[in-house]
C-alpha cells in the first residue's frame, strides 16, 4: 500500500507504539494515586507534558492535553466566548477553517454573535489586509487556521496575532495549528496567539490525543470538565495516559527529525508539482506552501472515480478533509474554483515516510490509468 492521506491520520511511529505499549502493560497507574506506583505515573505524565510543550515551543505547564484538535478547537472557541461574551459579541474567523472551527461559529450565530468571516483570495490564503479591515472595538475572539488542511496554504498568524493585540486589545486570538504543527516552524512563546490548538494523530502519534496551549497572559480561563481537577483544574478526569504518552513520544521524535523532514518533504512536494505540471489535464489548486499537502483537480474524472482508480492501484489518497465526507469542498468554493474542478479534486499529503518511488507512483497511475479516460 502506498498511503499518501496524512492529513487524515498518520501512522504511529515506533517510539509512540512502545510508549503506548509501556503506557498498558507496565506504567498503568492512576497519576493521582498516592502510593509510587501511581506517583511514577505522574512522573511519566510530567515528561510527556514536557516533551510535548518542547515540541510546541510552549511552556510546560501551559499545555494541556485534550482527545483531539476537535476538542481543543470547541475549548478555544466556546472558552473565550464564556470568558469575553460581556465585553462583545464581534467573532472573527475564516470561511475556509476546518469544521470544527466552522460549526462552533454556527451554534454561536444563533446565540446572537456576530462572525465575520474573511474570503480567501484565489490561493487559499487569508491576509494581514482582510484582517484589519474586520477588527473592531467589540471584537472578542480571532480564529485563523494556521495551515489549511485542503490546500496547504499558511497563514501569516504571527503578524495576525500581533495586528489583533493591537487593534482589538481586549480580543483573544486562536490558531488552529492541527495542519502546523511540525510541518511549518513556529514557537507558541513568540508567535503571539493566545491558544493554539494541536493533534497527536496528525504527528505520527495515537488517535484520541491532542492539546490546547493557553498562553501566561490569559491569567484564567474557563476549564473544559469539572471534576477531580486534572490538568490543572482546566480537564478534569483521569488522565488517557496510554495516548497522551504516545503523543509525547511522537511529538519528541518528530521534533529530533524537524528540519530534515520538512525540507524532504518539500522537496518530494516539488517533484511531485513538477512531474505533474508535464501533464495535460492535471490542475493544482491553491498555493500549496506547506510542504506535505496537494490539491490536484483532474477534470472530467469525477473525485470519486479517481479516488477508486488508485486504490486499485495500491495508492490511498482523500477527497479532501476526512471530517467533510460526502459535500463539496467548502475550501474550493470560497476560493472560487470551477465547479468542474471541485468536483474532480483529490488531496495528496504526504509524511517523513513517503519516497520518491511512492510519488513518481501516484503520477505513473494518474498519467497511464485516470487521464486516459479524459482522451
Amino acid at each position: 500500500m502506498i498511503y499518501l492521506d496524512n492529513s487524515a491520520t498518520t501512522k504511529p511511529c515506533q517510539a509512540a507504539v512502545e510508549a503506548i505499549t509501556n503506557a498498558l502493560t507496565e506504567s498503568w497507574g492512576n497519576p493521582s494515586a498516592l502510593y509510587d506506583f501511581g506517583i511514577d505515573a505522574a512522573r511519566q505524565l510530567r515528561s510527556a507534558r514536557h516533551q510535548a510543550a518542547a515540541a510546541m515551543g510552549a511552556e510546560p505547564d501551559r499545555v494541556f492535553f485534550t482527545s483531539g484538535g476537535t476538542e481543543a478547537d470547541n475549548w478555544a472557541i466556546f472558552g473565550t466566548v464564556k470568558r469575553m461574551g460581556k465585553r462583545g459579541k464581534h467573532i472573527i474567523t475564516s470561511a475556509i477553517e476546518h469544521h470544527a472551527i466552522l460549526h462552533c461559529m454556527e451554534e454561536l450565530e444563533a446565540k446572537g454573535f456576530e462572525v465575520t468571516y474573511l474570503q480567501p483570495d484565489e490561493m487559499g490564503r487569508i491576509t494581514v489586509d482582510a484582517l484589519k479591515a474586520a477588527l473592531r472595538p467589540d471584537t472578542i475572539l480571532v480564529s485563523i487556521m494556521m495551515v489549511n488542511n485542503e490546500v496547504g496554504s499558511v497563514m501569516p498568524i504571527a503578524q495576525m496575532a500581533k495586528l489583533t493585540h493591537k487593534l482589538a486589545p481586549n480580543a483573544i486570538f486562536h490558531t488552529d495549528a492541527v495542519q502546523g504543527f511540525l510541518k511549518v516552524p513556529f514557537s507558541a512563546k513568540t508567535l503571539g496567539a493566545d491558544l493554539i490548538s494541536v493533534s497527536s494523530h496528525k504527528i505520527h502519534g495515537p488517535k484520541g490525543c491532542g492539546a490546547l496551549y493557553i498562553s501566561p497572559k490569559l491569567k484564567s480561563f474557563p476549564p473544559l470538565l469539572v471534576g477531580g481537577g486534572q490538568e490543572g483544574g482546566y480537564r478534569s478526569g483521569t488522565e488517557g495516559t496510554p495516548a497522551i504518552f504516545g503523543f509525547a513520544a511522537a511529538c519528541n521524535a518528530g521534533r529530533e527529525t524537524f528540519r530534515e523532514d520538512i525540507q524532504r518533504e518539500k522537496l518530494l512536494l516539488d517533484h511531485l508539482i513538477e512531474r505533474l505540471s508535464q501533464l495535460d489535464g492535471v490542475v493544482v489548486n491553491g498555493a500549496h506552501e506547506a510542504p506535505h499537502i496537494l490539491s490536484i483537480g483532474i477534470p472530467g474524472i469525477p473525485t470519486q472515480n479517481s479516488i477508486n482508480i488508485l486504490q486499485d492501484a495500491g495508492i490511498c489518497v482523500s477527497a479532501g478533509s476526512a471530517c467533510a465526507k460526502g459535500h463539496r469542498s467548502h475550501v474550493l468554493s470560497e476560493m472560487h474554483v470551477a465547479p468542474e474542478i471541485i468536483d474532480s479534486t483529490f488531496r495528496v499529503s504526504l509524511c517523513r515516510e513517503t519516497t520518491l518511488e511512492e510519488v513518481d507512483a501516484l503520477v505513473d497511475t494518474i498519467e497511464k490509468d485516470i487521464l486516459t479516460r479524459t482522451k
